[in-house]
């Protein structure tokens, strides 16, 4: 395989995990406030998150280096609408883990949400694999929402 082709995947997806591990940092400070906790009946136990946002983050980092590759003349701003939802998603984390704020997180939330479906939308104008890949993301940030909301709700 040549490394000229992969170059543009590995460090998209470096990049893109390289925010998995930074937000990674404020979970782990977070994480004995969360597990005490109310959840949700649907929440998945702790061990399943890191797994899902490794996969998430993988598919993101792909999905971006397909748009990165691409002659689009639009590619520029739909890299920087990934840009900024891969900054909002880190900061999320802090919300919710390093400060405990589960209201205003959850309202940061739906503005990481607006995000990823405007980024879907420009990707899928440049590379529809792209913006397919995409979409597990937006389920999962989805889901999130709701254990989100119900934290806050359960613990205010």
């Amino acid at each position: 395989m040549n490394l000229k082709k992969c170059r543009p995947y590995l460090i998209s997806i470096l990049l893109a995990l390289a925010v998995g591990g930074l937000s990674a940092i404020a979970v782990a400070k977070g994480l004995p406030a969360y597990e005490r906790l109310i959840k949700p009946a649907l929440t998945p136990p702790s061990v399943l998150f890191p797994i899902v946002w490794t996969v998430l983050y993988v598919l993101m980092g792909i999905s971006a280096a397909r748009v990165w590759q691409s002659a689009d003349s639009e590619r520029g701003f739909a890299l920087t609408v990934y840009a900024a939802q891969l900054l909002v998603n880190g900061v999320w984390s802090v919300l919710f883990f390093g400060c405990g704020a589960y209201l205003l997180s959850f309202i940061w939330l739906i503005l990481l949400w607006l995000l990823v479906l405007a980024m879907i939308l420009l990707f899928a104008r440049i590379d529809r694999p792209a913006a397919l890949l995409q979409i597990p993301y937006l389920l999962w940030v989805s889901f999130a929402g709701y254990l989100n909301f119900a934290v806050w709700y359960l613990n205010r």
